[in-house]
């Protein structure tokens, strides 16, 4: 990696990239046809940079954009009820300066945290492939290169915590579940959440306690 790279040179390689033909025929598909609540828009309809705190000492690690979510909005966990429940627990902690997300203009900050993915567009169903994620693996490690205040991780389900792990080097890497913590080599700790998904929060596998908790333990970890 270039010692002049950048989050903003980040950003530029990320959208401008085609290296998975289903990948970019599903999320410029889904910019097309629409969702009928969303037909007056303009899709995003590209790659997804990551979105927060340069500065942050801690960083969320997601699965991938929803397809009418951040592949609507252009921003992660934006404009999508995933994001309606991530960012209302990041605003109770602190780390948002408000509790809603629903548009690139909408004035939302986060002040010491910052929010990532390992697959930067929406692939369908929500499920890439390993080739896919492999693929855009490197730009999650050039993020997390750059992001040089992080102490803590968050990560979101088990799809993000394998691909961080591998990037982390944790070796031997302990069973996701949730709270379950992983040691980083260096010092530095990941802590394991179910996903924000709809499919968990509202059958109660993920209650915002439950996400509060591990919000209150990264901030516990970041200040030691």
């Amino acid at each position: 990696m270039s010692g002049e790279d950048s989050l903003a040179r980040l950003a530029e390689d990320v959208t401008s990239c085609r290296a998975c033909p289903r990948l970019v025929a599903w999320r410029e598909r889904v910019a097309r046809e629409k969702r009928a609540a969303f037909r007056d828009e303009t899709y995003w309809g590209r790659p997804v940079t990551g979105f927060g705190d340069p500065s942050a000492r801690l960083v969320i690690v997601g699965l991938a954009p929803a397809a009418h979510g951040a592949n609507r909005t252009g921003r992660m966990f934006t404009g999508d009820r995933s994001g309606d429940f991530l960012y209302a627990a990041l605003h109770r902690a602190g780390y948002a300066n408000q509790p809603d997300a629903t548009a690139r203009d909408d004035g939302l900050e986060l002040r010491d945290a910052y929010i990532t993915a390992p697959v930067r567009c929406a692939p369908p169903q929500n499920k890439p492939t390993p080739a896919e994620r492999d693929t855009c693996a490197p730009y999650l490690e050039r993020e997390l290169l750059l992001l040089e205040r992080t102490r803590v991780f968050v990560v979101l389900g088990q799809f993000g915590y394998q691909v961080l792990a591998a990037a982390l080097s944790i070796r031997p890497r302990p069973r996701f579940g949730h709270g379950v913590e992983a040691p980083v080599p260096d010092g530095r700790t990941v802590i394991c959440s179910y996903h924000v998904s709809q499919q968990n929060t509202f059958t109660g596998r993920l209650t915002p306690q439950m996400l509060d908790d591990v919000l209150r333990r990264a901030r516990e970890l970041s200040n030691a």
